[in-house]
């Protein structure tokens, strides 16, 4: 009775289960192979994913709800968008498969549930492994062996010392080193690594060794409460660097800008050779035209009021104690700090993409298969036959998409659409 209790405690925290390291071993684990143990390691579900799932979904959330990243599907009717609004996404778009017509002459289109995020594999939770790609794409990690842990360390090994160096040994964990209120580490104390996130040489005991990580977890500060809409205020991370580099443990060739500045990327250049100062095509620094650019149309921003959490960026800071620090003030809820970038800044791939999954294919944090994300007015279009920009999302699931964003957030009452956002930082080299 005391274990189940203990349990049941851990399971209900909001913070403290985890706390930078590992959590209690008996809330995933089954120490005597009970009857209610299905899967391997004696974990209490079927599979990795299945056992955090445990905790981070909840049938009956009707909002985001703290630590939660996926929504039930009984909470998910058909036209009803998943509930979480973390930074990194709700799994729950994995499920949802979209369709629409965009004329007369052009058959329907669609919008498949399974390329809007990271295919977790957890059957428990309908949740499987990704149909269209066996492997990471530009990368060889197997889609079948995709989990939470793939990313995560449920062990919580990986640690940040009073130098800002990660290590998997040494000085004890005292707490979580991922928010704004975290506390630092000290003499023979460290704290956790960012979200638990694996680091060099990290690999789970399935793949027994094989496909381990090559770079460490990125410095990065997330606020205290980060579950939440976006409606009034924004929910902004404080990124620092290396979150392209740890992306590359699995996508390994999808930068190779990364390793070779003179070489030609596969895609859009990141990490540190992707700084917001340089020059872009008309000669124009990218940081400039994104502390200007506010709507289609409308570049009369200032570098003070130039952060769009849709749009985030890397401020270029290393692990050291003081910038640490300054990214800790960064990381607001409340709009208090809306600073655009500096000469420091630097492009990451969550500067596009949301970690888990998103509304659109990609896990892209905008629609960019679409010419306008807001057309004459809204995101979406409702009962028309043809939906070439709302493209069959209605527009409660449009604006979930965007975070309870609202569409006026994008628009004034003469210039009634928004272009995509890759004109945050091109506004003048592709309009």
């Amino acid at each position: 009775m005391t274990i189940l209790m203990i349990f049941i405690a851990f399971d209900k925290a909001e913070s403290a289960f985890h706390a930078g390291g590992v959590g209690a071993c008996d809330a995933c684990h089954s120490m005597h192979n009970s009857p209610q143990t299905t899967g391997t390691s004696l974990l209490k579900s079927a599979d990795p994913s299945s056992t955090c799932l445990h905790c981070h979904e909840h049938m009956g959330d009707t909002g985001p709800t703290s630590f939660h990243v996926s929504t039930h599907n009984a909470d998910m009717p058909l036209g009803s968008p998943p509930r979480q609004l973390t930074p990194g996404g709700d799994f729950g778009w994995l499920k949802v498969t979209y369709s629409w017509l965009v004329s007369q002459t052009q058959g329907a289109m669609f919008s498949y549930g399974d390329r809007h995020g990271h295919n977790i594999v957890a059957p428990d939770y309908s949740y499987f492994a990704d149909i269209t790609n066996a492997t990471a794409p530009e990368g060889t990690y197997p889609a079948t062996n995709f989990s939470c842990i793939s990313c995560h360390d449920p062990h919580g090994t990986y640690r940040r010392d009073t130098n800002g160096l990660i290590a998997t040994t040494g000085a004890p964990i005292r707490a979580s080193g991922s928010y704004a209120s975290s506390v630092d580490p000290v003499a023979g104390q460290a704290v956790g690594a960012y979200r638990l996130l694996g680091g060099r040489n990290y690999s789970t005991k399935e793949l027994g060794g094989a496909f381990a990580f090559q770079n460490d977890p990125p410095v990065a500060v997330a606020p205290d409460v980060y579950n939440r809409a976006e409606t009034l205020t924004q929910t902004r991370v404080a990124y620092g660097s290396g979150m392209s580099e740890w992306c590359q443990n699995c996508h390994t060739t999808m930068h190779t800008i990364m390793s070779s500045p003179t070489s030609t990327p596969v895609v859009h250049p990141v990490g540190t050779a992707a700084k917001l100062g340089l020059l872009d095509r008309l000669g124009v620094p990218v940081m400039s035209n994104y502390n200007s650019y506010i709507n289609s149309g409308n570049l009369s921003g200032t570098v003070t009021a130039a952060y769009l959490s849709l749009v985030p960026f890397e401020e270029g800071l290393t692990s050291t104690a003081a910038n640490i620090t300054t990214l800790k003030s960064h990381s607001k809820t409340d709009d208090t700090y809306l600073y655009g970038p500096d000469t420091n800044s630097q492009v990451m791939c969550l500067t596009c993409h949301r970690a888990h999954a998103s509304g659109w294919d990609y896990a892209m944090r905008w629609n960019t298969m679409t010419d306008y994300i807001v057309y004459n007015g809204l995101y979406s279009q409702d009962g028309q036959t043809y939906q070439p920009y709302g493209q069959g999302r209605k527009e409660l699931e449009a604006q979930k998409a965007y975070y309870n964003m609202l569409a006026t957030r994008f628009t004034t009452t003469t210039l009634l659409n928004q272009d995509t956002l890759c004109h945050k930082c091109h506004p003048g080299t592709i309009q």
